[in-house]
């Protein structure tokens, strides 16, 4: 698909990962890039959904608007989750098919792969058990958009596509200790400490879990890639292809932002899913993606940018 002169709207195009995408998008040319906020437009709400399409006649949608958080977020919010994430993607869907959309992107996340699945996750594991309860209303109300999209194309020969995300980091990121997902809150925890001159930080679980983190430009990158080159019924993995420990991920997040301490572990609270990592080879052979930020090279741009915004503060 030629993107340039198409009009696009990118629903949560004002959040994290969303301004990279419209940064990506820009630098394609595209000049209709419609980014609807939840002031004018609440996604969970039909008659605004129905508004949305009469108003911006899209003929490209990217969707990524989400309730979404960490481990504690999903925790707190199992039910808003499912409903709000659920809600939205179905609308936004039936009314792009409606509207002879010429193409959907569902965004979707690994916390609907199972909680026990063999690394590294392949897409045809996906329906081969039950995602780790924490992340599971989420999970799969994302899921469901997979569903939706190949049902569509079945009946209506909608072309929707869906790619599955890992965790994602960089700058931009939310660094809110009530819903940041691990890179931003071990960011945020070590560099207080440092201010406050304490000498240990507390984390979540024992560290043992290990997890795939892509850097928000490169996922950015593959977005617009797979609205180009891509038009199969098939989910595709982003990632970045490899896993580390949270345990060595704090470690490496203290070395890079200066802290010395101590780090103690809570194993009162969850370590959600034992491991997670993503076989990246789908989106390499269909699309041509593959990331390419070095990760320690990535958390320091990220503990850069953070430092600047407290200094700022």
């Amino acid at each position: 698909m030629e993107l340039k002169g198409k009009r696009i709207v990118v629903t949560g195009g004002a959040g994290f990962l969303g301004q990279h995408v419209v940064q990506a998008l820009r630098e394609r040319g595209c000049k209709e890039i419609a980014v609807p906020r939840r002031s004018q437009y609440d996604l969970t709400r039909e008659v605004d959904v129905a508004q949305l399409y009469r108003d911006l006649r899209p003929e490209v949608v990217i969707h990524l608007a989400a309730a979404v958080g960490g481990i504690g977020a999903n925790r707190t919010n199992p039910g808003r989750f499912f409903y709000e994430n659920l809600v939205m993607g179905a609308m936004l869907m039936e009314y792009s098919q409606r509207a002879e959309v010429e193409k959907f992107v569902g965004v979707g996340t690994v916390c609907a792969y199972p909680k026990f699945t063999s690394v590294p996750f392949r897409e045809e594991d996906l329906w081969n058990g039950y995602p780790e309860e924490t992340n599971a209303p989420y999970g799969l109300a994302k899921k469901m958009l997979l569903v939706q999209g190949q049902a569509y194309r079945q009946q209506y020969g909608f072309n929707s596509i869906h790619l599955i995300l890992v965790n994602l980091y960089g700058p931009g990121d939310s660094f809110d200790l009530e819903s940041s997902h691990v890179i931003p809150a071990i960011i945020r925890k070590c560099l207080q400490a440092i201010e406050r001159g304490e000498t240990k930080i507390v984390c979540w679980g024992d560290g043992t879990p290990t997890r795939e983190f892509l850097y928000v430009e490169d996922c950015a990158k593959a977005i617009v890639l797979a609205v180009e080159r891509y038009d199969g019924a098939d989910p595709v993995n982003i990632g970045a292809g490899f896993e580390i420990s949270v345990k060595k991920l704090v470690e490496l997040i203290a070395e890079l932002s200066g802290f010395q301490g101590q780090i103690l572990w809570d194993t009162s609270k969850p370590n959600g899913q034992p491991r997670r990592c993503l076989d990246t080879s789908r989106a390499w052979e269909l699309f041509g993606f593959r990331a390419k930020t070095d990760f320690r090279e990535g958390l320091l741009r990220t503990i850069q940018w953070y430092r600047k915004q407290r200094n700022k503060a």
